[in-house]
């Protein structure tokens, strides 16, 4: 059985491109003119997907955590505010999607609850995302496919066994397993990127990805080269910006150098059979030594 899923039109698995998603999250603060100017830095890096976060805050926000103060850009409001304030709308939504089938990007978005996901029924977007803090919430899981699309599930803050009974609650059919660490920005000491490897070893059907939250670009297309085919990295304008995912996140420039980076990656892992190439011929004909076989 071949590893691989699709995507809307893209294949998504070995020996295809890897599948590079723009996380936008809520970096946009609610602000639907912040969002398009991310689209258009993710369009022009090269990535194949932006994705947001679809919450329904009175539903996914804990009851202790709701009247707890915070300070914002809008004032010093309820946690609960805050999370209405960063949501889109559904007339925000139709424009997202508009704009993205403009540009020529695919966009999709985490899903955090029930409602969330009718809520996005009404959309054609390739995929849901199940995020790390949900893959235990096998109900979640299960409802999210009753949808018939594809699923992209993060593994953060995870043991081996919550991964096993996610995977076996959702089913591992028309499935992307994203290796992640739930730290903001993680430190590199903590990435276990080695843990693609298990993944793959653990889960052999299924296309094994990685959802990084690195300061640094490196370790994705490291991951791409331990065997990831899908890389989620966090886009934004300027990680000075108001936000708990800001400092985690890549701006326009480094995010196209990571799209690049990626890029350059699989085209140089080649296919593992030695051969003598064209170009190494005049080398071998000026400098090889022949002394007995």
């Amino acid at each position: 059985m071949a590893r691989e899923i699709k995507l809307g039109n893209r294949t998504v698995g070995d020996g295809h491109p890897t599948y590079i998603i723009a996380e936008i999250g809520i970096n946009h603060n609610g602000d639907l003119d912040i969002a398009k100017q991310i689209i258009d830095a993710a369009v022009h890096a090269g990535a194949d997907a932006v994705k947001f976060q679809k919450r329904t805050p009175e539903v996914c926000t804990p009851l202790e955590q709701q009247k707890q103060m915070r300070e914002t850009p809008w004032g010093y409001i309820t946690y609960l505010d805050y999370h209405y304030k960063v949501e889109f709308n559904e007339a925000q939504y139709r424009e997202i999607d508009k704009y993205c089938k403009e540009k020529g990007i695919a966009w999709m978005v985490s899903v955090w609850d029930e409602p969330s996901v009718d809520f996005m029924e009404q959309f054609d977007t390739p995929a849901y995302k199940v995020p790390s803090a949900s893959l235990t919430d096998h109900k979640l899981l299960k409802y999210v496919r009753k949808t018939g699309k594809p699923i992209i599930v993060s593994t953060g803050m995870s043991t081996m066994e919550q991964i096993h009974k996610g995977v076996n609650a959702v089913g591992a059919e028309n499935l992307i397993i994203m290796h992640c660490t739930s730290t903001y920005p993680c430190e590199p000491e903590e990435l276990n990127l080695k843990m693609i490897e298990t993944l793959r070893r653990e889960f052999p059907n299924t296309p094994i990805g990685y959802s990084g939250h690195e300061t640094g670009l490196v370790p994705s297309a490291v991951a791409v080269a331990l065997g990831a085919s899908s890389v989620e990295r966090h886009i934004t304008l300027d990680r000075a910006m108001w936000g708990s995912d800001q400092a985690a996140s890549v701006e326009p420039n480094g995010f196209e150098r990571l799209v690049k980076y990626i890029r350059v990656t699989e085209a140089a892992l080649g296919d593992g059979v030695k051969k003598v190439y064209e170009s190494e011929k005049g080398s071998m004909k000026k400098l090889r030594r022949m002394n007995g076989e």
